[in-house]
């Protein structure tokens, strides 16, 4: 069976190389995003080659939920970061955390974490060439030159990098050729959008090559901040990547750098119910706010990478890995979206972290798999402000009024952890004469040591120095924990899988995954009263298990049928799966009154959710309908994908009450999905020959919840985007002129918030409206992006 996809490999790459297939052809798999040239290239008998197992595969023999587009596709649907793939992968959301422009929050099948507090990982690792991103912070990828990004849907861990409960997504940038390259890029639309994208690259010998690129990405804000004057859903944005490489066939290095500052304006919220104190109106444009917080707002991230890859013969390849990251991150975050003072939350978040991963691979035709070990020592730092001027103001309290009361919690978790992982898969009809059957079976064991230190004050005066202020006085020390856990696992996997012919794979898997535990980057000892380990009286051993949550765990079994149909004109990629979710981690925060100064304040909470349990089913697939319609050259194709998931708690305990039937897993649309049409045909455009694509991608979403708690006001109901490309390439790829419209309909429609508004058991709102945290009620919520229209022209020299 292996010699036939070498066979395989060795037809699609053709003289130019695998890598340069990789790089120019439009890797798809059933993402419902193929074009109409993907489509006739499995019709002749190519591939669709991904890295998924840590070696080049045709996507069909791969027995894992994979979906794999390319940087050129991307390119043609006018993509502008990663985000946009939410519409088109099934039972993935990706998007702008709340009050941020490049923190991401994302979810596969039910995984993964909504609020970016220190010290929490997420259940989905995002990778940039193959190094893991500790922090959600600055994830927001833009797309430029890239390769190909792949969403791998289950958990992920007996093959590379760091363990993921939920699934991966990978994003690829592309190797250097072997000629001098220069591509500019320029695009400029709706709402004042700029953006300049150039790459180049230069072969300094047969060996040894340099190249970069630089990215300036700008628009005018969707909406206006009314009290401030700054726009509003804004981009400023400059980023670049460098690399200089060495390849001899035998021995591969990459050195790689990259930087990105995003200067955007803060980002405002939309407030959903008039405000309690001032009765402010709810404003008529969803893009615009009244926040009256101010500051500076920024976020900067950079990092280097050293990738060594040496070929000891044609079975036996050593890979190293080594990075190096960090990011400085600066946000204005206004809760009430009002001029007031009342929960305006400015937060510094500074990351840092170094990677070491070393790999040993071997591929012959009977075994191919890969040992491994990987290390992370990460810091993950945060301090904000939660200023309650107007509660502070109001309430009573022995020193009188206390203006510019401020909740002061200051976080900062280590993480050093170590791994050893290792995958095989067996080709049982080399082995043993069992016609198209392969058994993969892997395992890794974990050691996660994390260590806490928790401050939390409460000032008057207003902010903090480190967050702008130059009167704030201290007046309570409210927490001061500090902690140390090690976490251990062995997560094992096992697939078995049945190809009957080159056409056909069956399979079965499981997996488990596993996230270790920390301690609550925003919990307040004052506040522990419970006698956890029932010695008779509440210690430090007691508040030592309030701060402390527990690692969580996914068993995940999946069946799969991949095929090629009708002589390659089809694809179709068909997943049902089972989780079972323990221990669900879940970061959340509330209003309360401080038990030492006897005030209003913010109180984060972290739950360990009993259990959850998911169920549901993924397909993904392409069609090329129609060749020759009108004429020589021209085709018609479609993509579709679409997931079902049931995802539900089995226990969700709030102190000993299991309100399981009243929580939904957030970030989790039932139903989800995409249809793909294209259509190209010759167009001989300024004597370049060439052809013109016509391409149209509608989606779907049925209802989103934000949070564990319903919310009617907060909660987005179904909806649909309609996107559409236009795009004209020159006969040689040295001419693109392309028209990208996005969200064609103008749909509106909510993808994150904040809620500080008393709530019902059953989620409704409270009668009557009843605050939580400060004055003027907190019931916000941002938007995803309206209507746009983009022109491109692309150059290659």
């Amino acid at each position: 069976m292996r010699s036939r996809l070498k066979s395989a490999l060795l037809k699609t790459a053709g003289s130019a190389g695998l890598a340069a297939f990789c790089a120019s052809a439009a890797v798809v798999a059933g993402a419902g995003v193929a074009n109409a040239q993907d489509a006739a290239s499995e019709a002749s008998g190519d591939v669709i080659v991904v890295s998924a197992r840590r070696r080049d595969e045709s996507l069909l023999d791969v027995p894992i939920a994979v979906t794999a587009i390319s940087g050129e596709q991307l390119e043609l649907q006018g993509a502008q970061d990663i985000t946009y793939l939410t519409q088109s992968v099934p039972n993935l959301t990706l998007k702008v955390s709340r009050g941020t422009n490049s923190t991401l929050t994302a979810f596969i099948r039910g995984v993964g974490q909504q609020d970016p507090v220190a010290g929490f990982e997420s259940g989905v690792g995002v990778y940039v060439d193959d190094v893991y991103l500790n922090r959600p912070q600055a994830a927001v990828l833009d797309i430029y030159d890239v390769e190909r990004i792949e969403v791998l849907r289950g958990p992920q861990g007996t093959l590379y990098g760091r363990n993921s409960v939920g699934g991966a997504v990978k994003y690829v940038t592309k190797r250097l050729g072997d000629e001098p390259t220069f591509k500019l890029r320029a695009s400029g639309g709706t709402y004042g959008q700029f953006d300049v994208v150039g790459t180049a690259e230069m072969p300094l010998t047969d060996d040894f090559a340099v190249g970069g690129s630089v990215a300036y990405l700008s628009r005018n804000g969707f909406g206006e901040n009314l009290t401030t004057g700054e726009e509003n859903y804004d981009k400023d944005l400059l980023a670049f990547r460098a690399s200089a490489e060495y390849d001899n066939d035998v021995l591969f290095v990459r050195l790689a750098g990259d930087y990105l500052k995003d200067k955007s304006s803060a980002k405002g919220g939309h407030r959903l119910l008039p405000s309690f104190f001032s009765a402010a109106p709810v404003l008529d444009d969803v893009y615009d706010s009244r926040g009256g917080i101010t500051g500076e707002n920024e976020a900067e991230a950079y990092g280097a990478a050293l990738h060594v890859e040496l070929s000891l013969n044609d079975n036996w390849t050593i890979k190293n890995i080594a990075a190096w990251r960090k990011d400085d991150n600066l946000q204005q975050i206004d809760f009430d979206a009002l001029p007031a003072v009342d929960v305006d939350v400015p937060v510094i978040y500074d990351n840092e972290q170094f990677t070491e991963e070393l790999q040993l691979l071997y591929e012959s035709d009977a075994v191919a798999g890969v040992l491994g070990f990987y290390y992370i020592d990460a810091n993950a730092f945060d301090t904000f402000d939660v200023v309650l001027d107007l509660t502070g103001s109001l309430t009573p309290a022995p020193f009188g009024p206390l203006p510019g009361l401020n909740a002061n919690t200051t976080g900062e978790v280590d993480t050093k952890s170590w791994s050893v992982f290792g995958d095989l898969t067996f080709d049982l009809e080399e082995l043993v004469g069992l016609s198209g059957v392969e058994l993969a079976v892997g395992g890794r064991y974990t050691s996660d040591k994390r260590s806490s230190r928790v401050l939390r004050q409460t000032f008057i005066g207003g902010n903090t120095p480190a967050l702008g202020g130059t009167s704030s006085v201290l007046i309570a020390t409210t927490s001061d924990f500090e902690g140390e856990e090690t976490f251990t696992d062995f997560s094992p996997r096992v697939s078995l899988s049945w190809s009957p012919n080159g056409d056909h794979n069956f399979y079965a898997s499981y997996s488990q995954g596993f996230k270790g535990g920390s301690f609550d980057p925003r919990g307040q000892s004052s506040s522990v009263t419970v006698d956890f380990d029932g010695d008779g009286d509440v210690d430090a051993d007691d508040v030592f298990e309030f701060f402390l949550f527990e690692p969580e765990e996914v068993d995940s079994y999946e069946i799969g049928w991949k095929a090629r149909l009708a002589d390659g004109r089809i694809t179709s990629n068909l997943a049902l799966f089972y989780a079972d979710y323990t221990n669900v981690q879940i970061p959340g925060s509330q209003g309360g009154t401080d038990p030492v100064t006897m005030l209003p304040t913010f109180i984060g909470v972290t739950t360990n959710a009993g259990g959850a349990e998911f169920f549901g089913v993924e397909w993904e697939g392409t069609a090329l309908l129609a060749e020759d319609m009108f004429g020589a050259g021209d085709a018609f194709s479609i993509g579709w994908g679409g997931g079902w998931i049931d995802a539900d708690y089995t226990q969700f305990l709030v102190g000993t009450v299991d309100v399981s039937d009243q929580r939904v897993v957030q970030n989790t649309p039932e139903f989800s999905g995409a249809l793909t049409t294209t259509y190209t045909h010759p167009a001989n455009f300024f004597s370049r020959g060439g052809d013109v694509a016509f391409i149209t991608q509608t989606s779907y979403k049925s209802r989103t919840n934000q949070f564990e708690v319903p919310n009617a006001y907060l909660d987005q109901g179904g909806y649909g985007l309609l996107d559409a490309s236009l795009v004209w390439t020159s006969e040689d790829g040295k001419l693109q002129i392309g028209v990208h419209g996005k969200n064609l309909l103008d749909r509106e429609y909510k993808v994150a918030g904040y809620n500080f508004v008393a709530q019902n058991a059953d989620g409704s709102l409270a009668t009557p409206l009843t605050p939580t945290l400060g004055l003027e009620g907190v019931l916000t919520a941002f938007y995803g992006a309206p209507r746009t229209i983009t022109g491109t022209v692309q150059v290659q020299f």
